[in-house]
Order: C-alpha cells, then sequence, then structure tokens
C-alpha cells in the first residue's frame, strides 16, 4: 500500500528555481552562517546535504546492510504489534461507549499514522545516509544554537531509555501460562530474564536478530489473519457457541460518551497502538535506497496492520457482547477466544502467541532504538564517544544495548510497585511528544532553508495538509494531559496530582538547557577555551566514524580553525604550496584527525 497519492514524486537531480541554482556537483552551499556539505554514502541513496554540525555520514554502513523489503516490514509490525491489539480495544470501548465510535476511533489512528509516516518519509528523503531517526531530524532543524538539541535529546534519551513495561507484560503472560499467580520478585525476575534474552539475541548477531524478527512478525500476522476470519465464520452464524453475532452491531452508537477526558483517553490508547511505524526510519543507512524501499514497504506494512486491527475488532465484537467486552481490560483477546472457542488449550495457545509477540517487540524496539542511542554517540555530545559509536567484537552497538539493558533492569528493580513505576513510565512520555511536535515543526524550518539556498527537492514530499495534520496531533498529546481526569486532580493513574510527570518533564527540558549554556558557553569563558567538533575514524575496516567535541585553548584557537574545515576534519594542503583546501566530505579514506589534534576530549 505505497503511499504515492500523498505527493507526486520528484526527481533528486530536480533543483527550485533561482538565480544561484545550486548544482550537484556542488561539496559546500553556503547559506548565511550555515553550511551544507554534500555526502554520499554506500546505500545507494544518492548524494544529499547536510549541516556542517552534524555527525558526519558513514560512507559504508557499520551494521551492514541487512535491513531488506521484507525486514522493512516486519519491523514496523512488530512494533505496532506488540500487545496493544488484544488488550486496547476494550479500554478504547470503555472509554467511547459505543461499538461505533470504537471503530471510527481505528480509522483515526490509521490516518494520524499515515500523516506521521509521511512527514518521517520526507525527512528521510532529506538526509536519506543518515540512521537514528529523530535524533538526525531534530539536529538538522534547529543547527543553531549549536549542539543544544543533541544535548537535550542526549540527556532525556540516556536517563529515560527503559523498555521496562514491555519485559513486565511478557512476563505477567508467561505466569498466566504457567497458570499460577506470581510473586511480584517472581514477575521481575522472569521479566529482567527476558529482556536479557532480548539483549543476547541483538548483540550475538545483527543478521540473525533481524532474521528472527521476521519469523515472530510473520506468526503475528498469521495469528491476526486467524482472529479475522474467525470474526468473519462467526457472524456468519456458523458458531453456536455464539447466538447473536450481530447484537453488538444494532444501533451501534448506542451510549456514545460525551466526556471529553474519555474521548482523549481514548484516542492515546489508539496512538499508542499504532506506535512502530517509524521503526523502520531509524535504520535508514542500513537500508539499500530508503525512501523508495521505506515509501513502499513501510506504508503496506501500515496498511496490512489496519486492515488487520479493524477485523480483529469486528471479531471481537461480533463474539462478545459490549458489555462484557468493555470489562475485559487487558485480556480482551483471551476473552474472544473463550467464547469462540471455549475455555482450555485455545486459551493457552493465544497467550503463548501473545508471549512471542511481546519478545518480538522487545527485540524490534532494542534494534530501533540502539541505532538512535548511537546516532546521538555520533554527534560527540556523550562522554566515551567511542563506546556509543563502535561496532566491535560482533558488529552490533554494544553500547547502546548495554545503555538499555542496565536502564531497564533499574526501572524493573528499583520503583516499587504501584505509583512510582507508574509515575515513571509516565514521565517518559511527556519529553518525548515535545521532541515529536519540535521534529515536526523542524520539517517545515528544513524546507524554508533548504529553498532558500536553492538545494535539491527531495524524493518524497508530503501535502502540507497532512503535514499540519500530524502537527496538530502531536499538540493535542501537549495539551491534553493537563486535562483533569473526570474523578478530581487526584483521580488520574496515581494517588498524587495528575499532571505532575507533565511538570517534571518540563522541569527535565529545563535542567537540560541548563546545563547547556553552562557547559557550551559559560565553562568555556571561565576556564580559557572553545568547543570544536573534530571527527574521529573509529574503525576504518567497519566505516564507523563520529564527531568528537574537543576543547581548544584560545591560544590555538585560531590555528585550529584554520586547520580544520566545518565538519571538523582536517584541511588538505594544497600541492601548489597556496592556501590550504577542504578536504572533500565523502572522501573519508584520506582523513586523519587524530594526527594534529591540538584540543582536549570533552
Amino acid at each position: 500500500m505505497a503511499l504515492d497519492w500523498l505527493k507526486p514524486k520528484t526527481k533528486a537531480s530536480e533543483v527550485p528555481t533561482g538565480n544561484d541554482t545550486a548544482s550537484e556537483s556542488e561539496s559546500v552551499i553556503r547559506e548565511g552562517k550555515l553550511a551544507y556539505i554534500r555526502f554520499q554514502s554506500g546505500n545507494e541513496a544518492g548524494a544529499s546535504y547536510q549541516e556542517a554540525v552534524g555527525a558526519p555520514v558513514e560512507s559504508k554502513s557499520p551494521l551492514g546492510y541487512n535491513v531488506n523489503w521484507i525486514t522493512v516490514i516486519f519491523l514496523n509490525v512488530n512494533m505496532m504489534v506488540g500487545t496493544g491489539i488484544f488488550s486496547t480495544p476494550g479500554n478504547i470501548l470503555r472509554a467511547t461507549g459505543s461499538v461505533g465510535l470504537a471503530l471510527i476511533y481505528w480509522v483515526i489512528g490509521f490516518l494520524m499514522a499515515v500523516a506521521g509516516f509521511s512527514t518521517y518519509l520526507e525527512l528521510t528523503a532529506y538526509f536519506p545516509n543518515r540512521s537514528g531517526g529523530e535524533v538526525v531530524y531534530l539536529e538538522q532543524a534547529y543547527p543553531r544554537p549549536k549542539h543544544f538539541f543533541p544535548v537535550a535529546f542526549a540527556v532525556q534519551s540516556v536517563l529515560l531509555s527503559f523498555s521496562s513495561s514491555n519485559a513486565v507484560v511478557l512476563s505477567r503472560y508467561l505466569w498466566r501460562i504457567v497458570g499460577r499467580e506470581s510473586t511480584e520478585w517472581e514477575m521481575r525476575g522472569v521479566a529482567i530474564a527476558a529482556y536479557t534474552l532480548a539483549v543476547v539475541c541483538v548483540i550475538a548477531h545483527n543478521k540473525y536478530s533481524l532474521w528472527a524478527t521476521n519469523v515472530i512478525g510473520a506468526l503475528k500476522l498469521t495469528l491476526l489473519i486467524f482472529i479475522s476470519i474467525t470474526g468473519l465464520v462467526i457472524l456468519g452464524g456458523n458458531v453456536d457457541r455464539v447466538p447473536d453475532p450481530h447484537r453488538n452491531f444494532r444501533d451501534g452508537f448506542r451510549g456514545t460518551t460525551t466526556d471529553g477526558n474519555d474521548l482523549a483517553s481514548a484516542l492515546v490508547s489508539i496512538i499508542f497502538a499504532y506506535t512502530g511505524y517509524s521503526n523502520a526510519f531509524n535504520m535508514a543507512n542500513e537500508i539499500k535506497r530508503p525512501v523508495q524501499t521505506i515509501k513502499r514497504f513501510g506504508s503496506a506494512s501500515l496498511g496490512v496492520v489496519f486492515v488487520l486491527y479493524f477485523l480483529c475488532n469486528i471479531a471481537y465484537f461480533s463474539a462478545v457482547s459490549k458489555e462484557e467486552f468493555a470489562e475485559s481490560g487487558e485480556i480482551a483477546a483471551a476473552v474472544f477466544f473463550r467464547r469462540a472457542f471455549g475455555e482450555g488449550a485455545a486459551e493457552q495457545a493465544l497467550n503463548v502467541c501473545v508471549l512471542l509477540s511481546s519478545f518480538g517487540n522487545l527485540l524490534v524496539v532494542l534494534i530501533g532504538q540502539s541505532r538512535t542511542i548511537r546516532e546521538i554517540g555520533r554527534q560527540g555530545v556523550l562522554p566515551f564517544t567511542e563506546f556509543w559509536v563502535s561496532t566491535r567484537p560482533f558488529g552490533t552497538p554494544l553500547g547502546p544495548y548495554f545503555l538499555k539493558w542496565l536502564t531497564t533492569f533499574i526501572m524493573i528493580c528499583a520503583p516499587p510497585a504501584g505509583d512510582a513505576f507508574t509515575f515513571v513510565v509516565q514521565l517518559k512520555t511527556y519529553p518525548d511528544a515535545m521532541f515529536f511536535a519540535a521534529m515536526v515543526a523542524g520539517l517545515y524550518l528544513i524546507r524554508h532553508r533548504r529553498k532558500r539556498s536553492n538545494q535539491p527537492q527531495p524524493e518524497f514530499k508530503a501535502w502540507h495538509v497532512v503535514v499540519i495534520f500530524f502537527l496538530l496531533v502531536q499538540i493535542y498529546t501537549l495539551v491534553m494531559p493537563w486535562f483533569p481526569p473526570e474523578g478530581g486532580p487526584y483521580a488520574g493513574a496515581v494517588s498524587f496530582w495528575y499532571a505532575t510527570y507533565c511538570v517534571v518533564g518540563i522541569g527535565i527540558m529545563i535542567l537540560c538547557g541548563i546545563y547547556y549554556v553552562f557547559w557550551m558557553h559559560v565553562l568555556p569563558r571561565w576556564l580559557g577555551y572553545r568547543m570544536r567538533t573534530q571527527v574521529l575514524e573509529v574503525d576504518e575496516d567497519t566505516g564507523a566514524n563520529t564527531h568528537r567535541l574537543v576543547r581548544v585553548p584560545l591560544e590555538q584557537l585560531a590555528d585550529w580553525d584554520a586547520t580544520h574545515d566545518e565538519t571538523g576534519r582536517l584541511k588538505r594542503r594544497n600541492v601548489s604550496g597556496g592556501s590550504d583546501e577542504s578536504l572533500p566530505a565523502e572522501d573519508k579514506a584520506e582523513t586523519t584527525t587524530t594526527a594534529t589534534a591540538t584540543g582536549k576530549d570533552v
């Protein structure tokens, strides 16, 4: 289900009209204080321009090119289809109050996902040679003040890079299969063991872990197809256990709620159910012809998931009464299986399938977010730069995987069950929403700058109405949490004030700003140095490189600026003995930055 209808495809060689139209042969395009450098990598995406402050493009992906069209589909499918479709339909029905409105919400969720997918696709078309998704888009949309967005995003991502919720859900399903209630620490122990197994799998071998996600993704689709077909059979009146399969569809809008908070909560659940359509964008530099491949097969994954989501809801409503289904909570699919097949083996088989689905979700979240964290490391704003960037010894990003495991381990073990755990999980959502809103708004900044500097048009460009719709969704996710729940300010998911996590999330961003000013401006003035970026070749064999921030003393600053170009690479001496020339940005093989580095590592 390709998105060709969103916007006619433009050729990379086409450029906007103007007096000084940029030629594809130009290696640098200057616009005010910004310098756009032409890069090209080995993923057959063609050359692209990015502002010099950004992390350098890797001419050869250190993680290989193992993400083919099948993997693109299942990277997204596995992340979208976690446990949501097996649990959230009951919550959405309870919030909306009617079957008709609940079904409409699933369509609205699909439209929001299409808008988001289109926005991501255009941003990837501008920077097809970089993995990392939002990291790259924010870095390029807001290059000034230098390193501010990389610092803020890095702090938030490192502190809140846990996946404890998915691991805990997996643990609960495993204990359900065993057939007994677990103690709190038994549940946590299994969650840690499951997450550790997932981390070991993705560390051990990149290619095989991607194959595993393909297999589990295929099993997920098979399960959803089975539920969908079962629902159609029930609607045909061929299941004696369900005497009246049409009862929920008569007067389908009966009971529709008018409570704004309930409608808002339902929309949040829908957004959660479709989260994951952007996962393949995190791996753009590992995909051959990424814009074309993701456009075709990423959109296909979204279309298939929507159709199966809708049919599964039809199946649920055909088998289970509205009242019972609204109270089903996280075991909505289990209630359906009991009504369709009776208690016993069928319900147990469902639990096994949901457990595998949860494990597949753990794998793809690890894979996608490891690329995000690695790209943060490549911006040079984290200490121990090589630790985040290196792919040795297994050809996988060991540093990001270790960080994910450590933060998840702490989140599973440290907070007591109840308010503390819920609060910390909520805390991650608000800064995320702030960055997503900034990213979408940043698309218009990128468009404006590229037009003003006469850069080539991207391969894909989303309609304005689509981008604005997605921007409004982000604004909604920022505003909605401030509306108090129906029971008052202390009737939310925690026993204390319902919007505490919003205030703390904003506070974290303010602290990031204070830290940035102190680190990038106050300390350098006090101690007599300036911050500069330097390109570091981490491993010539794998092609891994990175930016590294260094402190250059004021007395050495003029020499540093004279011998390094905008990207932080050494300039190449003119063979005639004249002035220095900038080394071509894409010519990494001849670049050696460590030989004359006079600054000190940050």
